[in-house]
């Protein structure tokens, strides 16, 4: 056994090795060239995720494993939380989140259809898509500039006795206002949810004390898609301090089932043909008890594998990300004329996912051309995700009905954004030819525009 034992760990180090040679081949970075493309975001790795990725690929544990059980312990580290989920989406992570504020195990505060949710509209679908898949009805608020966050100043005129959740994201990793916003939530016990899908790794200053968006809220979340702050590919995190909303989350993510057995593990609590369950016969399987109409949004120990190498990284990723930012910043700040330039929330350190710019109403460029010049010449640009979510196809029979959700305002920012607002990109993967690549662009195409207009005059 010793001597079978040895031999797999010398052929498993070869098996590595080899994948590493072909990683120094395959996965040769170039240097940049002007004219190269300039991607928003991506993944920056290097042989650590390989290595990790081919040890886990050659236990052929194809569910969450032992990487899983690491990442797990090591993002609840970072953050300064308790108990965090794996999950294969950060889309899932935002459903999961919610739909444990719908389980009968957590009592009168419970969400049912036709409870009210505080969110914006600025933002990412998969936010709101749970709530109103549920049959909540999304209160929406507008935000202001240049944070991009929710006007918190709102938030009294939305509460009613069906309010039970505030659900916002970290604009672009920019915290919103958590003093406020918390402070709210526990005058009229109310359930917070962090989307933290765009912020991981920024930092928030509440009592005096620093912590890490996503843990101020009773469940927070996160999104590892290949452009986000670290990624596994596909994958997200749910994450709490609460012992039973953990449970909850777990039980969901697990096929809803009651059972709290890892994958491969039978009867860990000792009791697994011994409980009363619903009306079931006395005895039932433990593992097959049902007490959620649940999923399957595991991620594979292959996933988790690349996860524990990134998140290694993640230190040096969020001080890359508020270089490339401030570069960026510096670099266009006598720009102002033209754009609503960004800036961080007070008492906030953001690791930010992206740099905002809002064409301002009125002067003589428009938001759409100049996206097209920065395109054209191969520089990335994205929205402001779905701008204004009420106005989109998915609202359509919503908006006909005028039922299904609430508008408080005017949502006057959110249609400014919608119309006048695009970021670039900020992550790790872009180096000092990018950036000034970028700043060249945005400051020869301003500068020729005005001059044109200068001439035609």
């Amino acid at each position: 056994m010793i001597e079978s034992s040895s031999k797999e760990k010398k052929l498993r180090e070869k098996a590595i090795l080899a994948a590493l040679d072909h990683f120094h081949v395959y996965h040769a970075k170039s240097e940049y060239k002007k004219g190269d493309k300039i991607p928003y975001g991506g993944r920056v790795y290097d042989e650590q995720e390989m290595r990790y990725l081919i040890d886990a690929s050659l236990d052929f544990w194809l569910t969450s494993g032992r990487y899983a059980d690491r990442f797990e312990h090591s993002l609840g580290n970072y953050l300064g939380v308790n108990y965090v989920s794996l999950v294969n989406s950060g889309s899932s992570a935002n459903l999961l989140a919610f739909l444990a504020l719908t389980s009968p195990k957590i009592g009168k505060r419970r969400v049912i259809p036709g409870d009210e949710i505080i969110t914006v509209a600025a933002g990412f679908p998969t936010t709101v898509a749970p709530i109103i898949q549920y049959g909540a009805i999304p209160v929406f608020l507008d935000v202001t500039l240049p944070g991009y966050n929710l006007d918190v100043n709102l938030l009294e005129k939305a509460l009613t006795d069906r309010t039970k959740v505030v659900m916002l994201a970290h604009t672009l990793g920019n915290p919103f206002d958590i003093a406020r916003v918390k402070e709210f939530c526990e005058q009229n016990n109310l359930w917070l949810i962090e989307d933290n899908c765009d912020s991981l790794g920024s930092r928030y200053k509440y009592n005096d004390k620093w912590g890490y968006t996503g843990s101020f809220g009773d469940l927070g979340t996160s999104s590892f898609y290949p452009p986000h702050h670290i990624t596994m590919g596909e994958g997200g995190a749910v994450y709490t301090n609460n012992h039973e909303l953990a449970l909850i989350v777990n039980s969901f993510r697990d096929w809803g089932r009651d059972c709290r057995c890892a994958p491969g593990q039978d009867n860990a609590c000792g009791k697994r043909f011994q409980q009363q369950f619903g009306e079931l016969p006395y005895g039932y399987d433990h593992k097959y008890v049902y007490s959620h109409l649940g999923y399957n949004m595991k991620a594979t120990d292959m996933q988790a594998a690349i996860g524990c190498a990134q998140l290694e990284k993640l230190p040096a990723f969020t001080e890359s990300r508020k270089r490339n930012w401030e570069y960026l910043r510096d670099g266009l700040k006598d720009l102002d004329k033209y754009f609503v330039l960004p800036e961080p929330t007070p008492s906030s350190d953001p690791s930010w996912f992206g740099f905002m710019l809002t064409v301002k109403p009125g002067v003589d460029i428009s938001r759409d051309s100049i996206v097209d010049d920065l395109e054209s010449k191969h520089i990335q640009t994205r929205m402001l995700f779905g701008g204004n979510l009420i106005k989109h196809p998915c609202f359509d029979q919503m908006r006909k009905t005028k039922s299904g959700y609430r508008v408080i305002g005017d949502l006057k920012n959110t249609d400014l954004i919608m119309s006048n607002t695009f970021w670039i990109g900020v992550y790790p993967g872009l180096g000092r030819g990018q950036l000034d690549t970028m700043v060249e662009t945005i400051r020869d195409y301003i500068f020729g525009t005005a001059n044109g207009i200068a001439n035609e005059n």
